[in-house]
């Protein structure tokens, strides 16, 4: 469920509220009960990022992916992962 932002213009009261998208909004201020609350524009509280994020994942072979973790450059892949170390040679008792 949604946390929604909210503030009162009669008083300025400010209140988060955690309601189903379903829910209706409150009307009637907590703090001063006037109705006239309305409800705030916020930014999301997280971002999408890391080499495997695309503009969509839904495009066909043909069409170009950005990479939107490089700043949506043209057709960059992810880099291949680096080879591990090779573990030392050892020789055979005998």
């Amino acid at each position: 469920m949604p946390i929604y932002a909210f503030e009162c213009s009669a008083c300025g009261h400010a209140f988060d509220r955690l309601q189903k998208l379903s829910d209706p909004d409150p009307t009637d201020c907590p703090a001063c009960g006037a109705p006239q609350v309305r409800r705030q524009v916020t930014a999301p509280s997280f971002r999408l990022a890391g080499g495997g994020w695309y503009e969509t994942d839904f495009k066909k072979d043909g069409d170009k992916k950005r990479n939107l973790a490089d700043g949506g450059g043209s057709d960059a892949k992810p880099k291949a992962a680096e080879p591990a170390s090779k573990p030392a040679e050892t020789k055979p008792a005998g």
